[in-house]
């Protein structure tokens, strides 16, 4: 999930036969938008195994997987390598998973570095394992659906990041289409008789999937950049932050020209919207890369503050388990930050704040909340509502917005949406807490000064919802609370007069609005001085 955002459209097919046949040659499948390839999976399957490798850009993650299965389609084992995309080939993994799969259980080996552990998890009698964004996994979902026979089946997939198990389910909507339930989002995709995949579309993030001839030059990959542009009037530092959970976060911390011991400077903590992130916000889908925090580092950087920002825990350079982690646990990474910033000779510990967009702008408070030191939070199109009120307006909105589906179609999508997100958050403990966390609650807590900004047009965290922040900051006794609406401003503060998710992937900048950024600046420099 990115930024509060649960639905996405792919397209699979149902085949009259129970499983599809070999590939004794490499099958490759591209997941790209219209300016940027986002992942390549390379793989082989016969009877018995599976085998597969996968380069996720945005997660900077490669995985070399080997799934071993019966003759009649069950795993029974899955061994998964875990490397940043730029490791070399021949580099020892990361981290190696080793799972048995056995009846209700599944037995989990974990190697990371030279630490070992062993897990006993539960799961669903036939469950797959599923690594994102494997296709080639999802087709055995598919082909477990053939195999068992009916307009709609629902099949267990244990998640090899998270350890939890959730059902998918795999609707048939014409002889070579069916609807797929994943997480609370629907999909669609196509295959041909023999159960292959044959390319298909996301068109709620302008996302299609194809069929390679081969991956030469795709699966290199390059090393993150995060120097400053040339010319810039302050410098950017690598950073490790240690945090009392025991993991770090690797970040990029920007210093103003001139920040000494003798001239302190104010800093801000940037925080991610939902779904791991890498430090500036990037998202591959808009063309040119969306990259907000990178924006906003070198605005403040001109204006003498500093920026601190970082991977979620679990993403990019940064240790620690971010599948289990909630809004909760991302909070405390996020005092972490400001703690080492706290350290710092450069650093004014009298003079930090926050800036927090979407998921991030309902964690800004929570810090916020038991931070009384904070001189300003910045809230970017941050929730008002509960978790299941916004997912359940995004999955009808993008329903009804999409030609894909048939008139009349909308009850009866909603009703498998609403079952398979219970589902999921039966399974995953960040949407658990998301989907019944009150923001409104934590926000007349808050007595730090607080900026809200909000697109007009966002469909995704809908623009009423800023009002409602202002109103709960000030019954909570909060006398110094801003809020600024921005016209034709997207989710993603982007000029967008539709503001519609499935556009994002057409829009003519990947940048942020200049006035967005300069209103931040501007309230930051008089809270921070």
């Amino acid at each position: 999930m990115q930024h509060l955002s649960t639905l996405s459209i792919v397209a699979l097919a149902l085949a009259p036969t129970a499983l599809f046949g070999q590939s004794p040659q490499p099958r490759v499948l591209i997941l790209r938008t219209p300016t940027d390839t986002i992942a390549i999976e390379r793989y082989t399957r016969t009877v018995t195994e599976l085998k597969g490798e996968v380069l996720f850009k945005p997660v900077n993650q490669r995985s070399n997987y080997i799934t071993t299965l019966t003759k009649d389609g069950l795993v029974i084992q899955f061994d998964n390598e875990f490397r940043t995309a730029s490791d070399a080939s021949d580099r020892p993994a990361r981290q190696m998973v080793s799972l048995a799969i056995r009846a209700d259980s599944v037995v989990a080996n974990i190697t990371t570095g030279t630490v070992k552990s062993t897990q006993r998890l539960p799961t669903k009698p036939g469950a797959l394992p599923y690594i994102n964004p494997s296709f080639a996994l999802m087709e055995l979902a598919v082909a477990r659906a053939r195999a068992i026979g009916g307009d709609s089946v629902d099949v267990p997939m244990f998640m090899v990041s998270g350890g939890e198990t959730i059902l998918v389910n795999i609707k048939k909507a014409g002889p070579d289409s069916v609807v797929i339930h994943f997480a609370g989002s629907v999909s669609r995709f196509a295959i041909d008789r023999d159960g292959w995949f044959l390319g298909g579309v996301i068109p709620s993030q302008n996302v299609t999937i194809v069929v390679g001839k081969s991956t030469a030059g795709l699966l290199t990959a390059t090393k993150a950049d995060y120097s400053p542009p040339a010319g810039a009037p302050y410098q950017a530092r690598d950073v490790t932050v240690p945090t009392k959970m025991g993991h770090t976060l690797a970040g990029t911390l920007t210093l103003p020209a001139g920040a000494s011991a003798t001239h302190r400077v104010a800093a801000i903590v940037t925080i991610t919207g939902s779904g791991l992130e890498d430090r500036d916000e990037y998202i591959s889908i808009v063309p040119g890369g969306y990259r907000p925090f990178r924006q906003l580092a070198d605005t403040l950087g001109r204006r003498g503050i500093a920026v601190l920002r970082m991977d979620d825990r679990g993403f990019g350079r940064s240790t620690g388990d971010g599948a289990t982690a909630t809004s909760a646990d991302f909070a405390d990474d996020i005092r972490a930050g400001l703690a080492y910033l706290r350290t710092l000779p450069e650093i004014d510990a009298a003079k930090l704040g926050l800036v927090g967009h979407s998921e991030g702008g309902l964690i800004g408070p929570m810090v916020a909340a038991t931070d009384p030191q904070l001189k300003g939070v910045v809230l970017m199109a941050g929730p008002a509502q509960t978790g299941r009120t916004i997912i359940d307006f995004q999955n009808r909105y993008a329903i009804e917005h999409s030609p894909t589906y048939k008139p009349g179609s909308l009850d009866s999508l909603m009703r498998i949406a609403h079952h398979s997100l219970d589902s999921a958050a039966a399974a995953i403990p960040w949407l658990r807490f998301f989907l019944d966390y009150d923001p409104i609650a934590t926000a007349k807590r808050v007595q730090t000064p607080v900026l809200i900004l909000q697109g007009a047009t966002d469909q995704q965290v809908t623009a009423d919802q800023a009002p409602e922040l202002d109103r709960a900051f000030k019954a909570g006794g909060n006398r110094d609370v801003t809020m600024r609406v921005f016209s034709n401003a997207n989710h993603l503060f982007v000029e967008d007069p539709s503001g519609n998710p499935a556009g994002y992937g057409k829009l003519p900048s990947a940048k942020v609005r200049t006035d967005v950024l300069g209103a931040m600046a501007d309230w930051l420099a008089v809270r921070l001085k």
